[in-house]
């Protein structure tokens, strides 16, 4: 977690970004993706997904990257990642991700953007990647050995952001480590090697911590999410199983919805301030029972997920079309990608192979 002082100046930054970019969206790259360890969940949706589509609407130059190649820092097996990649691009158009609007591709399809890991790892110590607060944090998570790419995965996500001359990164709070060390990698080649790369920004999310079926944070590892890709059924079965205050032994004991996790969904997931009230003060008074509470929260999720269902239905199971976005999509970002390195080749001194 970045100090006061250095968060306080990235959301300053953050603001001014963020005033700008309506103004003057072409000034501005995003790059932003996800690994492919499993299905996408609302936490997802609401955390990320939805501020992507915002900036691909605005005229903001925005790439999505599928980190494959990200999946075997912290596991074992690469089984199922084709799979995963699949569903995540269908759920990336349910969204409302456009490919003609947004490059979407795959880490392993892009060779030229992994070249930039060997310049890149010349530019930080081993001291400043031990202290990375998400390293440490995929370490505890997994149980597994520090190997030498997660020791190394900040810098990896450098290449991401700085293969297409990112200039802003959607983050939460507790991702600024990596932005700040994309900062500095930018900075020190453009200082040893001559101006390469932009500045480098968090944009700082305002979507809170999506809640899970069970209080704790909305994860894959958990086992306590949502997903984008399940049916309406599927859900209210898992909404339905959800435990409650657990004094609430009857219908007719009163509650706390301040220690009750369908509560903490409700104020994520229901526009309607009004029944929050009513469903807040009905708990405290035994004046609403949870499954009564638990159908009213159900609604909305439903309401909300009903059009995406509805475009995910269109495009799930069409092979083709998904195989065609990610094909177009790693020739446009290895163009890309090509270009950056014949850009940095001549900065560093070195020659471009002339067989290419």
């Amino acid at each position: 977690m970045p100090n006061e002082g250095s968060y306080e100046a990235a959301l300053r930054r953050s603001n001014e970004i963020q005033a700008d970019l309506p103004e003057h969206p072409g000034n501005y790259t995003m790059l932003t993706g996800d690994r492919p360890t499993g299905r996408l969940h609302l936490g997802h949706y609401f955390g990320t997904i939805v501020e992507r589509v915002r900036l691909q609407n605005l005229g903001v130059h925005t790439n999505v990257i599928i980190a494959d190649y990200q999946v075997i820092t912290d596991r074992d097996t690469t089984e199922h990642i084709a799979d995963n990649v699949y569903n995540m691009v269908v759920d990336y158009l349910a969204c409302g991700i456009d490919p003609k609007k947004t490059m979407i591709f795959t880490h392993s399809a892009v060779p030229a953007l992994n070249q930039l890991m060997l310049p890149f790892l010349s530019l930080v110590t081993e001291a400043e990647l031990l202290r990375n607060p998400t390293v440490k944090a995929e370490q505890e998570a997994s149980g597994h050995a520090l190997t030498g790419l997660l020791l190394t995965y900040p810098v990896h996500q450098a290449c991401d952001i700085l293969f297409c001359k990112g200039n802003i990164v959607p983050v939460g709070r507790d991702q600024l480590p990596h932005i700040e060390l994309t900062g500095k990698i930018a900075r020190r080649f453009n200082e040893r090697y001559g101006k390469v790369f932009p500045e480098v920004s968090g944009l700082l999310t305002s979507t809170p911590l999506i809640p899970g079926l069970d209080g704790r944070k909305m994860s894959k590892s958990y086992g306590n999410a949502l997903q984008i890709s399940e049916s309406a059924e599927s859900m209210w079965q898992k909404l339905r199983g959800m435990v409650t205050d657990p004094a609430r032994i009857k219908r007719t004991d009163p509650g706390n919805p301040d220690i009750c996790p369908v509560w903490d969904l409700h104020k994520v997931f229901n526009p309607d301030d009004e029944e929050k009230k009513e469903i807040a003060e009905g708990c405290r008074t035994a004046g609403i029972g949870c499954v009564d509470c638990k159908k009213r929260l159900n609604a909305h999720i439903q309401e909300m997920m009903a059009p995406v269902r509805e475009r995910r239905a269109r495009y799930e199971g069409n092979r083709k079309l998904l195989d065609d976005i990610l094909a177009d999509g790693a020739r446009r970002a290895e163009a890309v990608a090509r270009e950056t390195m014949g850009s940095i080749y001549p900065a560093m001194g070195l020659l471009v192979n002339p067989a290419r």
